[in-house]
Formats: C-alpha cells, structure tokens, sequence
C-alpha cells in the first residue's frame, strides 16, 4: 500500500528515506504531515531542547498589580507589566 519516499531534511539539507513503515505507523497514529528532519537532525533537535520535568530558568520581576517581588519564566520587558501568580489569576478569571 505503502511506497519508500525520498524527503529533503529541512535543517540539513540531506536526503532521507520515509519508509512504508513509517508511513503506515504515521497513517496509524493519526499523523497528517510527513517528517521534515532526517533521522540525526530530529535526534539533535530533541537532545538540545530541555527534559520533561527539568527546571526551568526563572526571572526576578516585580507584580505591576501589588508591587510585590516574584519569579517568572520570561525575561521581563520593560513595556510589558508582569503579574505574580495572584494577580495574574485574578486578572484571567
């Protein structure tokens, strides 16, 4: 049913093969769009992005609501205010 298909990673520029398999796998998972990356480029792509559960880099700000010191996950801009996590939930809800 399945046919082998050459594919240019979008990274590297390589040619990569899509087998029937893969392709059988992906029509079974529901999966709409063919792989972009080769083999080792998605490799290298996973291994650079952080662990599940890993902590992440937290960022010193100061609530624009209350004034109060907190931490958040984004480098502050000066245009943007920051809310703590309170005044952040009562701003969303």
């Amino acid at each position: 049913m399945y046919e082998d298909k050459t594919l240019v990673c979008k990274d590297c520029g390589n040619e990569f093969i899509f087998s029937a398999g893969e392709q059988a796998f992906y029509a079974e998972k529901g999966f709409q769009n063919e792989p972009t990356r080769c083999r080792d480029c998605r490799m290298a792509r996973k291994a650079s992005r952080p662990a599940a559960g890993a902590p992440r880099e937290m960022f010193d700000a100061v609530c624009a609501e209350c004034g109060k010191a907190t931490k958040v996950p984004f480098q502050p801009r000066e245009d943007r205010p920051v809310y703590c996590s309170e005044c952040f939930a009562a701003r969303r809800g």
